[in-house]
């Protein structure tokens, strides 16, 4: 074979490298983020800066690792009337509710393997990975595969990742993380979760 014949087999098996989003500018990078901490807000940031990226004509995909099909999501329902933007929850709750941790963890696995799928595949210019620090923190799936993913997903994806006690491996690796961290909380007094505040 010939150096010529050589590198073009190579090209044939490399991946195609996807053209920016529409909007984009050259100075465009796609990045990894992390909104990590004890406090309330990380999901509503993420879920607020794809508004953003859904406005800019990103394609946008949400994934819930925690939340099941059950919720109801106000997000979700906003997502599904604005159109152009995938929502799967595949969960089933969060894992002191689960009346079996060995399905939970197969529906987290699952989930990650499609996720995995679909960034292979640049289905999305963004991307939202919602409480996914919680099943790579019990082991569901494995941080070093999430960072190998992430780092060789082609084209441009921003991705963003939800939950508390992010790894540190993971923060290091991100190129944004922001803490969030609990000031107050109505729930220390007892006020519980309502809907349009919580979900």
């Amino acid at each position: 074979m010939t150096d010529a014949e050589g590198h073009a087999d190579a090209a044939r098996r490399a991946p195609a490298i996807k053209p920016a989003p529409p909007g984009s500018k050259r100075r465009d990078r796609p990045l990894v983020i992390v909104l990590t901490g004890d406090g309330k807000g990380k999901s509503s940031s993420a879920f607020g800066t794809m508004l953003r990226a859904w406005a800019r004509g990103y394609r946008c995909g949400v994934f819930q690792f925690v939340k099941s099909g059950k919720w109801k999501v106000g997000e979700a329902q906003a997502a599904a009337a604005l159109g152009g933007i995938d929502w799967e929850k595949m969960g089933d709750g969060w894992s002191w509710t689960s009346r079996d941790l060995e399905h939970s963890a197969d529906l987290a696995r699952e989930g990650w393997a499609e996720v995995r799928r679909r960034i292979a595949a640049h289905r999305y210019d963004f991307i939202v990975l919602d409480e996914i620090t919680y099943p790579i923190n019990w082991g569901w799936i494995d941080l070093q595969e999430v960072i190998a993913t992430l780092r060789e997903r082609p084209g441009f994806q921003h991705v963003i990742l939800t939950g508390r006690d992010a790894p540190k491996e993971l923060v290091e690796f991100a190129d944004l993380v922001s803490e969030v961290r609990k000031v107050k909380h109505p729930y220390d007094a007892g006020i519980r979760g309502q809907q349009g505040i919580e979900w």
